[in-house]
């Protein structure tokens, strides 16, 4: 009996070991442990949450960039325009890519919530990485195994083509909803209603257009007409409607807005407000000021109210870096919050783990944008309403509106309840908007002034580099240069390909600085879409 144990045991291992040799290595080194494929529903989730983490949260580098706030201590980093490569979005198109295939290996029709919002997700990240660099990879990139070297695509072929997708991408969801196809699972910003996501579609759309604005006379962008066709038939091109249909990113206990309770004291000394910013609020008596910011220490010394506009004071994000240290740093004394400068406010941003909804697309936005397109005579309308709207759109997302408005204050610039104090200031929208500042002058130059300048304000904290790409285009608001701006006193207006372009892409990569940029691949050269 043990030999025939023995015997049989022989044959089996013998047996085990001719059948491993029947298997080649790509499939032997195949875990079996490893997802390899993850329903469409899932990969959406990760594609979402890089259209908020990737392209400029609140209080980052970004934001600096956009010159809301000024950092004031070099260990955590500069207000210098001294950028190195572009964010790289083609690991979140590659994702897009299998969200779709996901989709269609489940079942899905060629048409899919999934294949729609996939049109959606290569606008928006591919103009995220263009209005950065300029000519890239589109039409010959993401093909994996089979193309390691695509060819660049000028920046207005791009820009074609993102008008393509996004006109695509809102006929076929109209083609959905139509049928009943109403949802799509896995979402987490609307919960799957396509009807939603139809107005964000065309909300990007009218940003395109906006971005476009030195090409309007380009006939094949044809960006009048397009324009002109959103706004004159929203039953094809329907937009947002208001705040609730933001599309945008709520924190919470898990994921955490950016300035929350668990680094109060590693930032919040060494992040003061910017000039830029602030002085646009202080000139005109806008509340927002007194949400977002502190009332400077130095200022609550000298014998100013926290309800003075004037106590609010923003560094110049081109101010000597140790020169802002030492100001932010002072001590006023037993009672009062250290600095000559404000800080991000103690009880909106350190009090809990929520801070604040993120806009990725926001209602003011689109109303800035519909103002500065009839303004710059794209369509007929009304551009002062919709300027109104934006304002009111915005002060409103802070508390802002008409009667007694309850503000909080940090007294000593600590974040715990007995640190803080309150106090009331009146506020009547009709008296703000009859300030010289504000009232819109008319479809000329100045009026197209005012919205941008509003339009800037709205973005605090929202929508990545918007405010900085409005700038670059516009030249509105003067962002400030010093020595603490770098770059020689520049604004830089374009980041740098990918390193690993230089490597895996050489020739592709030198045909395109080349023609764009006489072979350098500099930050202060002009893109296509700036000129």
């Amino acid at each position: 009996m043990k030999i025939n144990k023995h015997i049989t045991l022989a044959f089996l291992v013998v047996g085990l070991a001719l059948s491993s040799c029947d298997k080649s290595f790509e499939e032997l080194e195949k875990d079996p442990n490893r997802a390899v494929s993850a329903p469409a529903s899932l990969v959406l989730q990760g594609i979402e949450y890089d259209l908020y983490n990737n392209t400029g949260r609140p209080f980052s580098s970004e934001m600096r960039w956009n010159q809301f706030y000024a950092i004031n201590y070099n260990y955590y980093g500069t207000n210098e325009y001294q950028w190195g490569e572009m964010p790289n979005h083609y690991f979140t198109l590659k994702n897009v890519v299998r969200m779709e295939e996901e989709a269609k290996r489940a079942g899905a029709a060629d048409v899919n919530g999934y294949s729609a919002l996939g049109k959606f997700f290569r606008a928006f990240f591919f103009d995220q990485m263009s209005i950065r660099v300029g000519d890239l990879p589109v039409m010959e990139a993401l093909a994996g195994n089979d193309n390691f070297t695509p060819k660049y695509d000028s920046q207005k072929a791009i820009y074609v083509q993102i008008l393509k997708w996004l006109d695509e991408s809102n006929a076929d969801l109209a083609s959905l909803i139509t049928k009943g196809e109403n949802t799509v699972a896995g979402d987490f910003y609307f919960g799957g209603d396509l009807r939603k996501w139809q107005k964000a579609v065309n909300a990007l759309k009218l940003r395109i257009l906006i971005r476009l604005s030195k090409k309007e006379s380009d006939a094949e962008l044809n960006v009048k007409g397009r324009f002109a066709e959103v706004l004159n038939n929203p039953a094809k091109f329907p937009l947002f409607e208001g705040m609730g249909d933001n599309l945008q990113f709520i924190s919470n206990n898990f994921n955490k807005y950016p300035s929350n309770p668990d680094n109060f004291g590693f930032d919040a000394t060494r992040q003061n407000m910017a000039k830029t910013y602030v002085d646009l609020l202080v000139a005109r008596k806008d509340p927002r000021v007194m949400v977002v910011a502190e009332p400077a220490g130095a200022e609550l010394k000298a014998g100013k109210k926290p309800s003075d506009f004037t106590a609010f004071v923003g560094a110049s994000s081109g101010e000597d870096l140790t020169d802002m240290s030492e100001k932010a740093g002072r001590d006023n004394g037993a009672g009062f919050a250290p600095g000559a400068y404000s800080f991000q406010s103690r009880s909106r941003y350190y009090s809990n783990y929520v801070g604040e909804a993120v806009f990725i697309l926001g209602y003011p936005e689109l109303c800035f944008n519909l103002a500065e397109g009839i303004n710059r005579g794209w369509a007929s309308g009304d551009a002062e309403l919709w300027y109104k709207q934006g304002i009111k759109a915005s002060q409103e997302f802070y508390g802002v509106k008409d009667g007694t408005l309850a503000l909080r204050y940090s007294r000593t610039g600590g974040r715990d309840a007995a640190d803080f104090g309150t106090y009331t200031i009146d506020f009547n929208f009709d008296t703000y908007y009859a300030q010289p500042l504000v009232k819109y002058d008319g479809n000329n130059a100045a009026g197209l002034t005012k919205i941008l300048t509003q339009k800037y304000l709205a973005f605090f904290m929202n929508s990545g580099m918007e405010a900085y790409f409005n700038y670059r285009r516009t030249g509105v608001p003067s962002f400030l240069t010093g020595v603490g701006t770098g770059n020689s006193g520049r604004i830089a207006t374009r980041w740098q390909y990918p390193f690993s372009e230089r490597t895996t892409n050489e020739l592709n990569y030198k045909a395109a600085i080349q023609s764009q940029f006489g072979g350098q691949d500099n930050i202060n050269d002009a893109l296509w879409i700036s000129k």
